[in-house]
């Protein structure tokens, strides 16, 4: 009798098949949102995820502006940043920075915070687009909604 063979299937760079999604990210919590959101970038979705390539899709979020968080975080979390000065520490607020100029960047800043670091990290931090309104010039491929909500309570513990 044959012993069973127990081998990995690696997935090469050239055999992955990409897809587009579009994430609707009006009333969702910022966490939440990003979790999924970085799972998808990383590919973990996926039967066929390999940790060292890039297996992602790429994900589309609009209505970046209306997205909401949780408790006081909106008053009480601070994002930090350092000139390079001394003592050039700055600070500002999460809603601060929802009611500015590019209110997008605290949806990127959570979904990067969850990628890992380095090469491969910001190669699939490239497959996120996020766009404050509902407009994206990204029609032409034909993006599949992704249903956060529902993502988030298949993965509860416990359900």
């Amino acid at each position: 009798m044959k012993a069973l063979m127990k081998t990995t299937k690696s997935a090469k760079p050239h055999e992955v098949e990409k897809k587009w999604h579009i994430v609707d990210a009006d009333g969702l919590v910022v966490g939440r949102a990003a979790v999924v959101i970085a799972n998808v970038l990383r590919g973990k979705h996926k039967p066929s995820f390999t940790p060292h390539v890039d297996c992602g899709d790429n994900v589309i979020v609009i209505n970046a502006d209306k997205i909401r968080f949780t408790g006081k975080k909106l008053a009480d979390k601070v994002y930090y940043k350092h000139t390079g000065y001394a003592g050039g520490i700055k600070g500002v607020t999460a809603g601060k920075v929802l009611e500015g100029r590019f209110p997008e960047r605290v949806l990127e800043k959570a979904v990067e915070r969850m990628i890992p670091r380095g090469p491969l990290g910001r190669q699939q931090m490239r497959n996120l687009r996020i766009f404050a309104g509902s407009e994206h010039p990204h029609a032409a491929q034909n993006p599949e909604p992704l249903d956060i909500a529902a993502m988030n309570r298949k993965n509860k513990v416990g359900a």
